[in-house]
This record gives C-alpha cells, sequence and structure tokens, in this order.
C-alpha cells in the first residue's frame, strides 16, 4: 500500500507532462527545483522499500515460531516508516504542486494565445469576457485576477486561447505572486500581446506609467507582437489614435477582433483550418 501510495503521487505530479508555461509558473511559486528534488527523493525511498521488502520476504522462509514472524513484522514496519517520515516533507510538497497545478487553466501550446495584459483594474478581465469563452472575475478594486483564467473564441477559421493575466505594475523586484504568474505567461512567446491601458484614470494609475510599461515590453518581447488598446473608451476618448474600445458599449469590439485576426501567424499555404469536433 506504501509503495502504490508513492507511485501515484509521483504518477500525478509528472503526468501530463509539463509544458514551459506549467514550468515557468511553478519556477514563479516554488523555489526551482523543487519538484525534481521531491521526486528524486520519493524515487529513492521507492528504491529502499523495496530492496527491504524483498529482503524479509527472503527471511520468511527461514522462520519457524509465531514470535519470529512477529518480530519480523515489527521490525519491517519499524524501518518502512523511518523511510516514509524521511519524505514527509516531499510527500507534502508534491500535494501542494499538484493542487497548483490543478487550480490552474490548461494552456495547450497547440493552440495560438492571445494573451491581455496591463496594469492591475485597467479592464483586462471584462475584455476577455466580451472576447471569449472565459468568465474571470470582475471587479472594481486592483489585483482581482490573482491568477490566470483562459477562454476560447474562434475568429474565422482560426481557434485562438485568450489568456487573462493578472495586474503587473512594471516593477523590476518586490513583484508579487500574481505578477510573477503574468509575467510567466508572457514568457512563453504567445502569438500576440494584447496590452491594455485605461486612459480614465479610473484604475488608479496613470497612463504615463502605463505607457512607460507598454515601452519596455517592446524592448524585451521584441518577438511578440504587441497590439496597444485603450479601454473605457465611453468614459474619456483620447487623440493617441490607438484603437479605443468598451466592454460596456461594445464599441471598438468588433475592430479589435479584426485587428487580433490580422496580427495572427498565418498558417503554412496547404495545411486545413484547426476545427475542433
Amino acid at each position: 500500500m506504501v509503495l502504490r501510495s508513492i507511485r501515484a503521487l509521483g504518477h500525478t505530479a509528472t503526468t501530463p507532462p509539463l509544458t514551459e508555461l506549467d514550468r515557468r509558473l511553478l519556477d514563479a511559486h516554488f523555489p526551482v527545483g523543487t519538484l525534481e528534488r521531491a521526486l528524486r527523493r520519493v524515487h529513492t525511498a521507492e528504491t529502499r522499500i523495496r530492496k527491504l521488502l524483498a529482503e524479509e520476504e527472503r527471511r520468511l522462509a527461514s522462520l519457524s515460531t509465531e514470535e519470529e514472524f512477529g518480530e519480523l513484522v515489527r521490525r519491517t514496519y519499524g524501518r518502512l516508516s523511518s523511510y516514509v517520515r524521511e519524505i514527509d516533507p516531499d510527500l507534502d510538497r508534491l500535494h501542494e504542486i499538484i493542487r497548483f497545478r490543478r487550480d490552474r487553466p490548461e494552456v495547450s501550446p497547440e493552440v495560438p494565445s492571445v494573451v491581455v495584459a496591463g496594469f492591475p483594474n485597467v479592464g483586462k478581465s471584462s475584455l476577455v469576457a466580451c472576447l471569449s469563452s472565459a468568465r474571470p472575475e470582475v471587479a472594481p478594486y486592483a489585483f482581482t485576477t490573482r491568477a490566470i483564467v483562459v477562454g476560447h473564441t474562434d475568429l474565422g477559421f482560426d481557434r485562438l486561447q485568450v489568456v487573462d493575466t493578472p495586474g503587473v505594475l512594471g516593477r523590476r523586484s518586490r513583484s508579487n505572486p500574481a505578477e510573477q504568474e503574468a509575467m510567466a505567461v508572457l514568457g512563453t512567446r504567445p502569438a500576440l500581446i494584447v496590452f491594455v491601458l485605461d486612459p480614465s484614470g479610473s484604475s488608479g494609475y496613470s497612463l504615463e506609467d502605463q505607457e512607460a510599461l507598454l515601452r519596455r515590453w517592446e524592448r524585451e518581447f521584441p518577438g511578440t507582437p504587441i497590439l496597444p488598446v485603450e479601454t473605457k473608451s465611453d468614459l474619456v476618448a483620447t487623440a493617441s489614435g490607438r484603437l479605443a474600445v468598451s466592454a460596456v458599449t461594445g464599441a471598438g469590439l468588433e475592430e479589435l477582433r479584426h485587428q487580433i485576426h490580422a496580427r495572427l501567424p498565418k498558417a503554412p499555404p496547404g495545411l486545413p483550418p484547426v476545427i475542433e469536433g
């Protein structure tokens, strides 16, 4: 029973195979190498337990009394308990990792991702809800989105993942776990980043600070197209020339879908469109 429990835990922690995003998320929330160290120690304990059970099974043939059998059982279970106690912290950590992964939606590396990002409370989640099947929590305060949220949408024949990320304040240090999760998603090189700016001031962050983060990301993610979009156009309009949208009135949303479609990488000629069935 001990071996079955250990094997099941290790199997669950590594199946399905970890994607690049899985790795980045784990590294953002746990010390680097935590999963590998825990699995290595659990595997070592399993090997020791197998060896112990094989040795004790061979000794059974030489036992002649009930007392000898009882002593063998007590000694075996004592050593088993000692081995398992040694890896108790590793088993706890594996359980944490399993719960963490189950709490995050699957982001398929086979489906193009459009990542919606920007400062907290600028309207990212409302925009994601308008664009896709995702139904993220929406509230008028910062860091409502504490973990990534994934929805899907069809633009013509293209099937997309729309990823809502926690807000990022643009700090190079002192980032909180939600910000680290957002940066982990951006680091996987999505097909497109929709960078959301709120010019209304209702988010509590200046447009200048938001634009500074936009310029920084344009430098740091040179291989990823970035589409700047101004939200809350029902509250304020600017002369920036950027696409302005409103999740309240629906203004600009059709144009946003068009621009997302236009910026996505095109499938090689001759390949049929991907259609879920």
